[in-house]
C-alpha cells in the first residue's frame, strides 16, 4: 500500500488505490482528480479551495471540520474527532489533532487527522498536531507523521509518536516548505524505532 501514497510536499498527500483520495491537497497539479478529498483544518496551506477546485470532480466527495466544511457546496461532509463514515470502499475516522501548550492548532477548534481504511490497510494521518496522549490508543499499518517542528512536533517528538503507535511503517511530512526541511525527515528516520519511507514530492 505505501507504494499507492505520493507526498506531494508539505502535508499533502495522494492515494491511488481504487479510490483517488486526497489529503490537504496544497500546490497541486490537478490530476488524476479526487474521488475523496479529505481537509484536516482551517489554514491555509491545508484547506485550499483553489486546489479543491482543480481536483474535484461532479462526484466527488470532501470531508473535514465544520470550520472548513460550511465554506463548501456539493457533497460535502462535516466531521469531528470520534465520528467514523464509510465513502464508498474507504472507511472514515476521525481522530484528534492539537498543540496542548502553543497556541496554533488549539483543541477546542476540534480539528482533525485521519485513520482511514483502504484495501484492507489502515493508514493515519496525524494532521498538524504534536505528541498527545490520543495516539496511545491508535493502531494501524501506516502513520503519515508531521516532523517539522514549530506548528507541529519535531522530529524527535514524531518519533517518540511512532514507538507509541508502531506502525509497520512511517512517512514523514511536514517539511520542506513553510517550516522544516529535508533533514526532519532523515533525522526522524535515524531517530524512528519502527521502518520509515522518507519519500520525495512527487
Amino acid at each position: 500500500m505505501q507504494g499507492k501514497i505520493f507526498w506531494l510536499g508539505h502535508a499533502s498527500i495522494r492515494i491511488e488505490a481504487d479510490t483517488v483520495i486526497y489529503i490537504d491537497p496544497w500546490k497541486v497539479k490537478g490530476e488524476p482528480r479526487a474521488d475523496l478529498i479529505l481537509i484536516s483544518h482551517a489554514h491555509h496551506d491545508h484547506f485550499s479551495p483553489g486546489d479543491i477546485k482543480k481536483l474535484r470532480k461532479k462526484d466527488t466527495v470532501i470531508v473535514g471540520p465544520a470550520d472548513c466544511t460550511s465554506q463548501l457546496k456539493g457533497d460535502v461532509r462535516t466531521m469531528a474527532p470520534g465520528d467514523a463514515i464509510t465513502v464508498g470502499a474507504v472507511k472514515i475516522e476521525a481522530v484528534p489533532a492539537y498543540n496542548p501548550h502553543k497556541p496554533y492548532h488549539p483543541q477546542a477548534n476540534r480539528w482533525l487527522g485521519f485513520i482511514l481504511t483502504v484495501e484492507g490497510k489502515r493508514i493515519y494521518f496525524a494532521g498538524d498536531t504534536d505528541l498527545i496522549p490520543e495516539m496511545k490508543g491508535i493502531r494501524v499499518d501506516i502513520a503519515i507523521l508531521p516532523v517539522g517542528g514549530t506548528y507541529t512536533m519535531t522530529a524527535a517528538e514524531a518519533a517518540q509518536a511512532a514507538a507509541l503507535i508502531h506502525p509497520e511503517v512511517a512517512i514523514p511530512i511536514h517539511c520542506g516548505d513553510i517550516v522544516g526541511t529535508m533533514e526532519d525527515a532523515k533525522e526522524f528516520h535515524r531517530l524512528t524505532p519502527v521502518p520509515v519511507e522518507v519519500k520525495t514530492p512527487s
